[in-house]
């Protein structure tokens, strides 16, 4: 593998811990309702476990409330209990084939629970750029040794990937603030 290479690949799976943060991010409430919240939740859908997407409508009703209408009939009750049993917290009411799922206040306490468990998840980011750096740099080191680059050119390209290390993790940085800053606004 060549040092051209080793950068492409270290880049690209930086670039999908940082579309990872984001993903899990937008499972966190902000006391503002959007559809996103939803995406995780499975259903039984007649013996196989489908996203709650392919089996509803997914709108909101306004800021506060989403709407979630089953294509069919008989699967309201099971959507229904899907939404109830997540780990979101939320209690979804039926009318007729329309469940309604408001979103509840968030206290100040909840509120800082949900700032760590944000920072928590930036930490574990980081974490996994700093992970591929070093793999990286391991990488540099084994060209070296098998004598394909030179040290100079070694230690170029470390200083290459620390300077794309340090882009991302101040990129993971701006992040975990915006949501942060998304979660105690009231």
């Amino acid at each position: 593998m060549s040092v051209a290479e080793i950068k492409k690949n270290i880049e690209n799976k930086m670039t999908k811990t940082i579309e990872s943060l984001n993903s899990d991010l937008q499972k966190v409430r902000t006391g503002r309702a959007h559809t996103g919240l939803l995406d995780h939740i499975h259903v039984d859908y007649y013996g196989s476990s489908v996203s709650l997407s392919q089996v509803a409508n997914l709108n909101l009703a306004d800021a506060r409330t989403i709407v979630v209408q089953p294509w069919e009939k008989a699967m309201v009750s099971v959507v229904e209990k899907a939404i109830r049993e997540s780990d979101l917290g939320l209690n979804p009411a039926t009318m007729g084939e329309t469940i309604r799922v408001p979103m509840p206040m968030l206290t100040e306490e909840r509120r800082k629970e949900l700032t760590k468990f944000v920072r928590a998840e930036g930490e574990h980011a980081k974490v996994s750029i700093r992970n591929l750096r070093r793999d990286a740099n391991d990488a540099f080191k084994k060209l070296v040794k098998d004598k394909q680059v030179s040290e100079d050119e070694e230690r170029r390209s470390q200083d290459v990937i620390q300077k794309i290390t340090d882009k991302f993790i101040s990129k993971i940085d701006e992040i975990v603030q915006s949501k942060e800053a998304e979660i105690m606004t009231v």
